[in-house]
């Protein structure tokens, strides 16, 4: 199945069931599916109602578009994200992005969790991303340029919007909750890093690691779209501390800290409207 041929798709059912105009896109990661449930005037889209899309079988996925309204505008959600390491092929990860400029949408949220490499950093805290390292091995524009989205070669000097960062950041300091900033690097997982691992990329500058977003920046940098990308640090990284690492544990620690996410997130959608 042709990928444009899956974005028409969905595109065609999510405009079949909501009419309303489409001020930016979310895409939540692991255990934050949660915000779009906030959302007023909710709509619904099942992925398996949408012929030939893919599916997470990550626990914390929801597998669902949602409309619904904030503050006065209206709001794709999407909960669920397709990971690497599920076997989907590069060129699947940042279908989600392109339907959303198929809609109009001009910014993206991107959201994931992540472990803190930075040791200044806490578990439970949230790390608006700065910037990306892709550790992955692969791209989600390899293949045939789809120059209806943008140039074969986009450029990534600034992929993350840094004035939506600048003001994010002045009002969650003065809100008191616990927002950092950092780079995001990603691997392609599904195993955790290793010490050393981490090690190497913290010398390497990168504040937080994970599993995703990386691919979907990419997507909406190479479509023109504005990028926005928090990170929820759901655990230390490998050998910061003694504990082992388990996706459990990361999806207990982002419930948590689910109320500081649903502000943050409300802090970026507010900053968005005003860009």
């Amino acid at each position: 199945m042709p990928y444009q041929l899956v974005i028409d798709h969905a595109v065609n059912a999510i405009r079949a069931a909501d009419s309303r105009t489409l001020s930016a896109g979310l895409i939540l990661g692991s255990g934050l599916g949660g915000f779009a449930d906030t959302l007023e005037n909710r709509v619904t889209v099942d992925y398996t109602s949408i012929q030939d899309f893919p599916v997470s079988k990550v626990e914390g996925h929801q597998n669902r578009f949602v409309i619904g309204d904030a503050d006065g505008l209206t709001y794709l959600v999407m909960q669920g994200r397709f990971h690497y390491y599920e076997g989907y092929p590069p060129q699947m990860l940042g279908i989600g992005v392109r339907i959303m400029a198929d809609l109009g949408i001009k910014t993206v949220v991107l959201t994931n969790a992540a472990g803190a490499v930075n040791p200044t950093f806490q578990a439970g805290q949230l790390m608006m991303i700065t910037d990306h390292i892709n550790y992955s091995g692969m791209n989600p524009l390899i293949g045939d340029n789809s120059a209806r989205y943008g140039t074969r070669f986009p450029d990534m000097s600034t992929v993350y919007d840094h004035g939506i960062i600048t003001a994010v950041l002045s009002r969650a300091k003065d809100a008191r909750l616990p927002l950092q900033r950092g780079v995001y690097g990603m691997l392609s997982g599904p195993s955790f890093e290793t010490p050393a691992e981490i090690r190497m990329f913290g010398r390497l500058g990168i504040d937080a690691v994970g599993m995703s977003t990386v691919p979907e920046a990419i997507v909406a940098k190479h479509a023109g779209l504005r990028v926005v990308g928090m990170s929820l640090l759901t655990n230390m990284a490998a050998g910061i501390e003694s504990e082992p690492l388990s996706h459990e544990d990361v999806n207990r620690i982002a419930a948590l800290a689910a109320e500081d996410a649903t502000k943050v997130l409300r802090l970026i959608l507010k900053a968005v409207d005003e860009a």
